[in-house]
C-alpha cells in the first residue's frame, strides 16, 4: 500500500509538473481537487486563487516551455499518513525559485491535489 501511494503521488506531481511546465490546463486540472486553493508568497506579495482561477492564468500566460526553459522541477520529499500525504517540491521558473507544499488526499481512491501553498525564494 505504502509503495503503491508513493508511485501514485510521484506520478501525480510529474503530471502536475508537466502541466505547469508545457501548459498544459488539461493535465493540470486532473492532478486537483476541484475545490482546491491555491496561497503564495511572492516577492512579499500574497496570492489567493481558487484552483480555477489559478488554471485560467496559466492558459493565459506563455508557458515555460514557450519560453525556452528547462524543465528543472523537482521533488524534494513526500510524507504520507494514510489518505492524506504532503508534498515539497523545488519549482525554478519563468524566472522564480518558487518552493511548493501541496496537501493532498486520497479521494474515491484517487490522490489529488487538496491546497497549494508556495512562495519565491531569491
Amino acid at each position: 500500500m505504502y509503495k503503491e501511494s508513493i508511485a501514485d503521488i510521484e506520478n501525480l506531481i510529474t503530471t502536475y509538473f508537466e502541466g505547469i511546465f508545457h501548459g498544459d490546463i488539461n493535465k493540470l486540472e486532473t492532478c486537483f481537487h476541484k475545490n482546491a486553493y491555491l496561497y503564495g508568497d511572492i516577492k512579499n506579495v500574497d496570492y489567493l486563487k481558487s484552483i480555477k482561477d489559478y488554471i485560467k492564468g496559466v492558459k493565459n500566460r506563455q508557458s515555460p516551455e514557450e519560453l525556452n526553459e528547462t524543465l528543472k522541477m523537482s521533488i524534494i520529499g513526500i510524507d504520507i499518513m494514510g489518505k492524506i500525504a504532503m508534498a515539497k517540491l523545488h519549482v525554478p521558473m519563468l524566472g522564480y525559485n518558487y518552493y511548493d507544499y501541496l496537501s493532498l488526499a486520497k479521494i474515491n481512491g484517487q490522490w489529488k491535489i487538496v491546497n497549494k501553498l508556495f512562495t519565491h525564494v531569491a
